[in-house]
């Protein structure tokens, strides 16, 4: 159904424009990209793609084109004239000890930690009431704070560890393994690992999971079948057992297995898309034996949380939107056998277990509420939470008397808290000390009404005595897909933000998880427009009840949340002011033919499967729906030269285009990190450095010339 033809590659060239914020003050020379003779055919559809060029991300012009597009922008935030105050702030807001919630291995209570300002958390561990000590410095694994710590696993008797690695970015990870009472390397580094965790047998070895190779480059080639394999301390990982996924009827795009607690049995799943899985099972006390299939379908999300002897406990939305968790005997697990442990409820359930306990956590309209049961199915408590917010933890190991659990919400810095699994009783372990006033914010969640009536919630948070004006700086904040939730947790950023008069609004769009898989599936495929539609509400309702006007609105999300905006900004440009969207799935046409982007069909579709998919994809895609002519809002793009998630080519050329046909003054610019990926493990120096870029753009084109309130910076400054 689909051909290519391509033909010349021209240069880049450089022509002078202007550009005029709500007050003109910022000349930029936009580089204008030339273009090659590219065009797809679906369906007997020609699509051009003038700027396909730009997807090499190894090629000498692409390189140029990238350096050049930096110099322009960086040319103009270096003369937005409080840009070094925002940095100031953000420097000084962000310097403060931050602790991660502890947890046990062996003889040792492990937790993260950052002194303030380092690139990374460090991995402390202490012993009884000993004093702590350095595990694990991410901090000295490169000199420019870009390699990260992505992973970390103990054996059963935490004698031994092994943590993975992410250098620049990148999803590909190397895993290197530890005696860890020593803290000595005991063997050689693993390469080539991607999307995988890394569950320990015993102490004899482990499982991972990874692609081969791709040829081309490792950035933006395809990959597509993921592989199990199982590696054996001492041995050479040349000689890893492969144990799923290299045959073809074992072929999908993700795979990974786990190992129960007890060492029993060895858990598989596989798909091949981010929603839906197949589920195995291998008792690792017959290793000969075969596979025993749990479900071989991938139109459920299921997992095995816990067993008992042969007694599996299952976390499943099979005819459980919101889930629930059933129970079936391993010699007999055929779905026909499962018995219901926690019925479904009318709220999503994320349960965990600890302590001889499972812990169902629930999130009611986004908030967390925590429920306490026993092996038996009975409730032994609801667990009252320090406040309204977001709770996460709640999971230990089967013989622990007590773990910690985290709670948070949009103005609630994180805290710890430790939890005594009988009597059900917690006190706050620690607490940060921070250059922020919670109590001056408030949050009120709010429920309106998206175009086809469906009822949607946000969470609006801003300093208390706000003026209802029209005239606040507001950023919509937003992401919808692959059910996946916004729940309300503190962001440093966003206190910065707050802190400049700013509101802050999140709304729980379709797409996500937020109401189970109902509300998922309502926003994919050919019902993607629910979720842009129900962001274009968000907006509406901001600007009805006065917290802000289109000239003070910026939309922004990241990932698929940079496609939301794509999509919003071209459907509706005179809705906002600013317009930031981040590692964006911008080119809808050609996603999945990047890294492991075909995963992500069940969300999307791809252009290929029909003609209705293609021309559904074609009316919302961002990059195909610049016009010439329209006045787009202002607009910084941000993504990195690493990022091998979503390809900055999505970016590249959305920027390109958005470039060549912006009507009118607003600035149209692509900020490109180097030496960085999707998000992860970004260092802290690059991060403050990328928001105070973000928000002194956004609120220098809502016309600010000074700070909203600069009274928190001189403050600090004194």
């Amino acid at each position: 159904m689909k051909k290519t033809a391509v033909f010349a590659l021209a240069l880049i060239s450089l022509v002078a424009c202007e550009t005029t914020p709500k007050k003109e003050r910022i000349t930029v020379n936009y580089p204008t990209t030339q273009k090659v003779d590219t065009i797809d055919t679906y369906f007997g559809t020609d699509v051009k793609d003038p700027y396909r060029w730009l997807e090499d991300d190894r090629s000498p012009e692409t390189e140029a084109w990238v350096k050049t597009q930096n110099q322009t922008t960086f040319g103009y935030l270096e003369q937005i004239p409080f840009r070094e105050e925002l940095k100031g702030r953000l420097e000084k807001l962000w310097n403060y000890e931050k602790l991660g919630s502890p947890f046990k291995e062996g003889d040792y209570t492990y937790f993260n930690k950052n002194d303030g300002l380092q690139n990374q958390y460090v991995v402390y561990r202490q012993k009884g009431d000993g004093e702590a000590e350095v595990f694990l410095d991410p901090n000295t694994f490169s000199e420019d704070g870009t390699t990260s710590l992505m992973g970390l696993s103990f054996s059963k008797d935490g004698s031994l560890a092994a943590y993975a690695i992410s250098e620049g970015g990148s999803d590909w990870r190397k895993v290197i393994v530890l005696n860890a009472e020593k803290k000595e390397i005991v063997e050689d580094t693993l390469i080539d690992i991607k999307f995988s965790n890394i569950s320990w047998k015993g102490n004899d070895g482990f499982y991972y999971s990874s692609y081969d190779k791709p040829t081309g480059s490792q950035l933006s080639a395809k990959t597509d079948q993921h592989k199990l394999y199982y590696h054996k301390l001492g041995n050479p990982q040349s000689k890893d057992e492969l144990v799923f996924g290299g045959v073809p009827s074992e072929k999908h795009r993700y795979v990974g297995g786990s190992v129960t607690e007890d060492d029993r049995y060895l858990i598989i799943s596989a798909s091949n898309s981010t929603s839906g899985n197949k589920l195995f099972l291998k008792d690792l006390a017959h290793p000969k034996g075969g596979l025993i299939t749990l479900l071989d379908h991938t139109d459920t999300d299921s997992y095995v949380i816990e067993n008992v002897g042969s007694k599996l406990y299952i976390v499943t939305n099979m005819d459980a939107p919101n889930q629930k968790i059933v129970t079936v005997d391993a010699a007999n697990p055929a779905p026909a056998n499962w018995k219901d442990f926690i019925p479904e409820t009318e709220n999503v359930l994320s349960p965990n277990t600890g302590g001889g306990y499972f812990f169902a956590e629930y999130m009611v309209d986004a908030i967390s509420k925590v429920l306490q049961y026993n092996y038996d199915g009975e409730l032994v408590r609801e667990v009252k939470l320090p406040g309204v917010g977001s709770a996460n933890g709640f999971g230990g190991k089967k013989k622990d008397k007590e773990f910690y659990f985290s709670f948070t919400n949009y103005n609630t810095p994180s805290s710890s808290y430790k939890y005594h699994v009988t009597t059900g009783d917690y006190e706050q372990y620690w607490k940060p000390e921070i250059d922020f006033n919670p109590d001056a914010y408030e949050s009120t969640q709010v429920f309106y009404t998206s175009k086809d009536g469906t009822r949607v919630p946000m969470i609006i948070t801003h300093k208390k005595g706000l003026v209802l004006n029209g005239k606040n700086p507001t950023i919509l904040y937003g992401y919808g897909g692959f059910n996946i939730s916004l729940t309300p947790s503190f962001s440093i950023v966003n206190a910065v933000w707050m802190e400049q008069g700013g509101v802050y609004a999140v709304p729980n769009l379709r797409g996500g998880g937020e109401y189970g898989k109902k509300w998922h599936d309502a926003g994919t495929k050919t019902r993607k427009q629910n979720v842009f539609d129900d962001f274009i509400a968000a907006a509406e309702y901001l600007i009805e009840n006065k917290y802000t006007s289109a000239e003070y609105l910026a939309v922004r999300g990241g990932s698929n949340g940079g496609l939301l905006v794509g999509a919003t900004m071209t459907q509706r440009p005179d809705l906002m002011r600013v317009a930031l969207p981040a590692v964006g799935v911008l080119d809808m046409l050609r996603y999945h033919t990047f890294t492991a982007g075909a995963g992500w069909s069940y969300d999307y579709g791809t252009a290929e499967e029909s003609e209705e998919m293609f021309n559904y994809l074609k009316g919302y895609s961002p990059l195909h729906n610049i016009k010439e002519g329209v006045a787009y809002p202002a607009t910084l793009i941000t993504t990195a030269d690493h990022d091998d998630r979503v390809v900055p080519a999505h970016s590249f050329k959305f920027a390109a285009e958005l470039q060549e046909k912006q009507s009118g003054t607003n600035p149209a610019l692509i900020r490109i990190e180097t030496n960085a990926g999707h998000g992860a493990g970004t260092p802290v120096s690059k991060t403050i450095e990328q928001y105070a870029d973000i928000f002194g753009f956004t609120l220098y084109n809502m016309g600010y010339e000074t700070l909203p309130n600069r009274a928190v910076l001189k403050e600090f400054k004194e």
